[in-house]
């Protein structure tokens, strides 16, 4: 997360900030201990197990800790779009001219630059809305200015 927008350079524009949102944090977290549940019952009743019950408890236990543990690193992971780059969370530059595409993958955007290498920007409330806006920033910075 910035404490402070990070110094643009001159005639640097900032578009727009992306923020994770807490709601779809929970809802993910939520759907990841269904899908937990679902899978660890059908394991523990395909290999016989007699308490089939407790794989949906571990999963939504373990799901859980995990989303307690690790909320406050990825609800802070903030990135900027400027008419110039992404700036990441760690203070990375990725300028828009290394950017291949963006991509929706469910609540996050994903980042691929020209050499292969990916970002995530997570837990989205607008998947598309983002995206559309890292892709027309990429074709923006592409055009010659007139």
């Amino acid at each position: 997360m910035f404490d402070t927008i990070p110094t643009l350079r001159d005639g640097e524009t900032l578009i727009r900030e992306f923020v994770p949102d807490r709601g779809t944090y929970i809802r993910e977290h939520i759907i990841l201990a269904a899908l937990g549940s679902v899978i660890t019952t059908v394991f523990l009743m395909a290999t016989g197990n007699p308490y089939p019950w407790v794989g949906p408890v571990a999963a939504v236990a373990a799901i859980a800790v995990r989303g307690l543990y690790v909320a406050s690193e990825q609800l802070n992971m903030h990135w900027l779009l400027t008419d110039q780059r992404m700036i990441g969370p760690d203070g990375r530059s990725i300028p828009l001219s290394q950017i291949k595409k963006a991509r929706g993958l469910f609540s996050a955007a994903q980042l691929i630059t020209n050499s292969g290498d990916k970002y995530m920007l997570k837990y989205l409330r607008d998947t598309k809305s983002a995206v559309d806006a890292i892709n027309n920033a990429v074709i923006q910075h592409r055009q010659p200015a007139k």
